[in-house]
């Protein structure tokens, strides 16, 4: 078996992995709410944008999946050696999803609204990071460029980063007007995207 086919089959597992977590916990908080999220709370513009930008990212990775020669004019020839540490940052960030995932339970949403029943959750990622889910996908999405050798997945997970955190702002003034000062007394001990050092 070649090394092309061999990172090929892990990246397919890694990103099955994670798809997967990510949709069961999802349905499951939707399905147990018995809420459904209004979608218009982040405004129809960005709500384009994440949706157009969230469609090529998905697709770039099942682009290459299908076939590598498609996605050619993107590959970068790195050595072997960034290819497999792009498989250790997938499985580490396929257990971070599922740790983030598992310790958020049904307060996950897909915009930046809260749900009627949303808890403050400040254990498992979130006792040091009020949005580990935006710094683990982007990580998945970066593992995915290195596995494939390909800066423009790797691109794409860094600008859905940068549109996870313009979208920020929004959320957390969400999240301060169901919590109050709960909710900013927890902002001074956390960072935003990666743990606070000081």
């Amino acid at each position: 078996m070649n090394p092309e086919t061999i990172f090929r089959l892990i990246a397919l597992t890694i990103f099955l992995i994670g798809v997967g977590i990510s949709t069961y916990f999802r349905r499951k908080a939707d399905r147990e709410s018995g809420e459904t999220v209004s979608r218009k709370t982040d405004g129809n513009l960005l709500m384009s944008i994440i949706r157009f930008g969230g469609l090529v990212l998905w697709l770039s990775p099942v682009v290459y999946l299908l076939n590598p020669g498609w996605m050619a004019w993107s590959k970068i020839g790195l050595p072997e050696g960034w290819r497999w540490f792009g498989v250790s940052l997938g499985i580490l960030s396929d257990f971070g999803i599922y740790w983030l995932f598992s310790s958020i339970g049904n307060n996950i949403t897909p915009t930046s609204a809260t749900r009627k029943e949303h808890k403050l959750v400040t254990s498992g990622p979130y006792r040091w990071v009020r949005h580990p889910l935006y710094t683990v996908g982007s990580a998945l999405f970066v593992s995915f460029g290195l596995m494939a050798d390909n800066w423009f997945i790797a691109a794409l997970g860094l600008l859905a980063f940068i549109l996870m955190a313009i979208r920020t702002p929004k959320e957390e003034a969400s999240l301060i007007e169901k919590f109050g000062d709960q909710y900013r007394n927890y902002m001074k001990t956390t960072g935003a995207f990666l743990p606070k050092l000081f």
